[in-house]
């Protein structure tokens, strides 16, 4: 079965519309305003509404309240959310009452860890390390063979220092239901490489091919 895949940090439709085109199965809008990734709500909705037949659009939050993420929810007509911060277990429980897909980030050697990843109800948990200024991975690798004991708390995506050429080392030691890229894929933050999203999509469906 092919991977989850997972292309955060979008910010232009005509990205969007190339994710869709070569396979992805999701995009990420970023709705933290440090990010250098971050979009409006109009963009948001722009994106989501030009690929809403092929693809997943993921609204990223970070330590927003249940009324702010469903007003950006409906607004954007977003298919999921992901959670990247000290959200509770109970607002993940709350969001999937509405039926939407909820995606909670866990980090290594940050709060909360994947050591929790039983206490939280979401529909798939996304791991990556906690180093840097910003929430998330901040494009650093680590050892992904680590969270290789939590595949049956939830679906586990990789994130964190993802890339073509270290995306296959990961999927085989992990065998996780997907994998998230940004950084990797870029020119620029926020702004995506055709090319270079075509080969990391290529390196995850051969490996997960080669290891069903």
């Amino acid at each position: 079965m092919s991977l989850f895949i997972k292309i955060c940090g979008i910010t232009r439709v005509s990205d969007a519309e190339i994710c869709a085109k070569l396979g992805a199965s999701a995009v990420g809008c970023v709705f933290f305003p440090k990010s250098p990734r971050h979009v409006t709500r109009q963009t948001a909705k722009t994106i989501s509404q030009a690929v809403e037949n092929d693809l997943e659009t993921v609204g990223v939050f970070v330590n927003q309240n249940y009324s702010e993420i469903m007003r950006v929810v409906d607004f954007c007509r977003l298919n999921a959310v992901q959670l990247h911060g000290q959200e509770s277990p109970e607002l993940v429980s709350k969001l999937r009452e509405t039926g939407i897909k909820v995606i909670k980030a866990l980090f290594i050697g940050g709060t909360p860890s994947p050591d929790l990843a039983f206490q939280y109800p979401a529909s798939a948990l996304l791991v990556e390390c906690s180093h840097g200024p910003l929430p998330g991975g901040n494009a650093a690798a680590w050892d992904y063979a680590d969270v290789r004991r939590y595949t049956h708390a939830s679906p586990l995506i990789l994130a964190g220092g993802l890339s073509t050429k270290s995306v296959a080392t990961a999927i085989v030691a992990v065998n996780p239901y997907g994998v998230d890229v940004s950084s990797a894929v870029e020119t620029q933050p926020g702004i995506k490489s055709g090319r270079k999203v075509a080969a990391f999509i290529t390196a995850v469906n051969t490996t997960s091919e080669t290891n069903p």
